[in-house]
């Protein structure tokens, strides 16, 4: 006897839409929390860099140009690396690359212990930043499959919060740590931080059932980055470009025009103080808002916020310049939040890996290259009208918002 007929029609599913269906049924405060542990230990090491520049050029007898070479080889490798770990990730999984980028960067901390001379220290954190470039478009990645009826945006901006905590954290504790014991031993202390949290990264996605990418699907992705409408991701890269073109020169130049208003240096550096923890609050409040209100009324909120803000500071006395860098901070960063949760829906599930590795690289080479380009106009216009170009160069993500509108309305 035939089988008998059903009443619905049973509906085959690729390998690779099982796969994302499997992940995004994983359960998203567990993935989230994983993801901010994982963007916590990255932005950590990071930033510790900065506390072991000093000590490095003591110990190694370094010259400015050479400081200044390190860090630029550890963020450069980082972010060269954003595309093909999102290409990796689609052939060998979201949880075996994330887990063993963070275990090899923890390596190469623990290596740079027993770096010899600036050679060999300078090879181990090239190293250690391509293994951290796999970060951020693995954990965004992850968070977005599993708030993909969620609210992703939200979820996100909790997720760039807890990278501004490690920023805060781990330099900390391995300032301590090098002041007591060594900073040989603080950087290896951080470096083992980074292998066990590898290796927690790898035991908790395969107990979540998460992040281990199936044969891709038989139906095609719109291109080759899986980039739906070409159209709204050119805005939304745009808008990131320009939003993180505006921070880093802000905050390159903005020690010397509160200098020429009267800051002492010392206290220089409690006002970057309270931009960066203004930015701190703006990635996780700017996310929630964006589930308010709408990601282009938060877009554009929060840049017109920056762009006033910026143009105040320039014209207005010291005191009121400084109770305005906090709210500031708050608008400077809090777009980024809102702009990684749209990458995930202009693309295919498929390819969100390096989507995002594609978005992440944009808008940290334009992070990279502004402070320089700004800097150049400094020397030709001065600080103070360098940053009302810079002002006027964020309002032109307004226009760009539209375009995205429409586009979002489309898809």
């Amino acid at each position: 006897m035939g089988a008998m007929p059903t009443s619905e029609p049973v509906i085959e599913r690729a390998p690779g839409a099982t796969a994302r269906a499997r992940d995004a049924a994983a359960p998203p405060r567990a993935v989230l929390l994983l993801a901010c542990s994982a963007h916590f230990v990255h932005d950590g090491f990071s930033d510790i860099l900065y506390v072991l520049l000093p000590v490095w050029a003591r110990e190694f007898q370094l010259a400015f140009v050479q400081v200044g070479l390190i860090r630029t080889v550890y963020s450069g490798a980082m972010t060269c690396f954003q595309i093909p770990a999102g290409l990796l990730a689609e052939r060998w999984g979201e949880r075996r690359l994330l887990a063993l980028g963070t275990a090899v960067t923890g390596a190469g901390f623990i290596a740079a212990g027993w770096a010899g001379g600036f050679a060999s220290l300078l090879g181990l954190l090239l190293i250690a930043g391509l293994a951290s470039g796999v970060q951020h478009p693995l954990a965004s990645t992850l968070v977005s499959t599993a708030y993909e009826t969620g609210r992703r945006r939200a979820a996100l901006g909790t997720y760039n919060f807890a990278g501004d905590l490690g920023k805060i954290g781990m330099p900390a504790a391995v300032g301590l740590t090098a002041a007591a014991i060594g900073w040989r031993a603080g950087a290896a202390a951080a470096g083992l931080v980074g292998i066990v949290a590898g290796a927690a990264i790898l035991v908790v996605l395969i107990h979540l059932s998460t992040g281990a990418r199936a044969p891709a699907s038989a139906t095609p992705s719109a291109s080759a980055w899986g980039i739906r409408d070409g159209r709204a991701f050119g805005a939304l890269a745009a808008i990131g470009m320009i939003d993180s073109g505006t921070r880093t020169p802000f905050l390159t130049l903005l020690p010397f025009i509160l200098i020429t208003k009267g800051l002492t240096t010392a206290s220089v550096g409690l006002a970057l103080a309270l931009v960066f923890a203004g930015g701190a609050v703006g990635k996780f409040v700017c996310g929630l808002a964006a589930e308010r209100i709408g990601v282009i009324r938060a877009v554009i909120l929060t840049e017109v916020a920056t762009a006033i803000g910026i143009v105040a500071v320039t014209i207005a006395p010291l005191p009121v310049a400084l109770a305005g860098l906090l709210p500031l901070g708050i608008a400077l960063n809090g777009t980024s939040s809102v702009l990684y949760g749209t990458v995930a829906d202009l693309v295919s599930a498929d390819r969100r890996s390096r989507a995002y590795g594609l978005y992440y690289t944009i808008t940290l080479a334009a992070s990279a290259l502004a402070p320089t380009l700004y800097g150049l106009l400094s020397d030709v216009v001065g600080v103070e009208p360098t940053l009302w170009v810079v002002a006027a160069l964020v309002l032109a993500t307004v226009p760009l918002a539209l375009v995205l509108r429409a586009a979002l309305a489309r898809t």
